[in-house]
């Protein structure tokens, strides 16, 4: 069989003191791929990414799995990334992890005509760089404020129009981008569709609680399975259109602007959630993929 690594943390393991809230969600995931894959003669094995333990050669390859933590450690992650794909298959691929951890890469989909979310860039989260947002969007009343490096909603904000900004260790610790907030996050919800091996998987709505904005289940959202309009498959797939190359997994997050087009929030292409609940047949793409581009 080929043994495969599905990289992680060890913060997402429910036994540890580190443990996220979420980590049941990486549980929930690898349940969800590993039969597929031992079906498909393949021995996919969770191992962490960090671990000083990990022997590149006992894998034939490696998944870029529910990594989680790497957003707190960036470069670490990505020269152990770099490490291991000197000596076996890493998928995603080096390439597209580095260029798509920097969410510097919607500036690279704008300039290719894909819809994206309107964007400012900014040094640092200040005072002046929100008001600088709040001026290049005038229609706006709240902005949100994301790193560029970054996942799960960490580091994020969401700021008034007038109002004072929160502490500095609940703000971007550098480099930042500043979106309008838009009204769909509240009505209805970030829409996301899964792609393995560039083959359509599934889709779902997630709705954030009442009173926040935040899509991910740690902080009291849900999910539903949708079945997506032309338009929704359009935008998606001209996200992925617009990157070259093979790549395992992609995950594309959509919201509606103003006018009422999709316009991406994100496509996650470093360790994105399946959401195997929406997705039943999820493991079956998953191992043929993998088979296909690391056998």
């Amino acid at each position: 069989m080929m043994r495969t690594a599905f990289l992680t943390a060890s913060c997402m393991f429910e036994d540890r003191p580190e443990a996220r809230s979420d980590a049941w969600e990486h549980a929930l995931e690898f349940a969800a791929i590993r039969p597929a894959c031992t079906e498909a003669g393949i021995d996919l094995v969770e191992a962490i990414w960090d671990d000083p333990l990990l022997d590149p050669q006992g894998f034939d390859a490696f998944v870029v799995g529910t990594c989680w933590d790497y957003m707190e450690k960036p470069a670490a992650f990505l020269a152990a990334l770099k490490a291991l794909s000197a000596q076996r298959p890493l998928l995603n691929p080096l390439s597209v992890i580095q260029w798509n951890s920097d969410k510097r890469y919607l500036a690279d989909l704008d300039a290719q005509g894909v819809p994206i979310v309107p964007t400012v860039w900014a040094d640092r989260a200040d005072a002046a760089s929100v008001a600088h947002g709040f001026a290049a969007f005038p229609d706006a009343d709240r902005l949100v404020i994301k790193p560029r490096v970054g996942a799960s909603a960490w580091r994020q904000a969401r700021v008034s129009r007038g109002e004072a900004l929160p502490p500095a260790d609940e703000l971007p610790p550098a480099e930042c981008l500043i979106q309008p907030f838009l009204k769909a996050a509240e009505t209805e919800g970030e829409v996301t569709l899964l792609f393995f091996d560039r083959v359509f998987s599934h889709a779902l709505v997630k709705r954030p609680k009442a009173g926040d904005y935040r899509t991910q289940s740690m902080y009291g959202a849900t999910e539903r399975a949708l079945e997506p309009d032309a338009d929704a498959i359009a935008t998606a797939s001209a996200a992925l259109g617009a990157v070259p190359g093979d790549f395992l997994y992609a995950r594309v997050d959509l919201m509606r602007r103003g006018d009422g087009r999709y316009a991406v929030m994100e496509l996650e292409l470093v360790e994105p959630y399946y959401y195997p609940e929406q997705g039943p047949d999820l493991g079956r793409l998953f191992a043929a993929g993998l088979k296909r581009l690391a056998g």
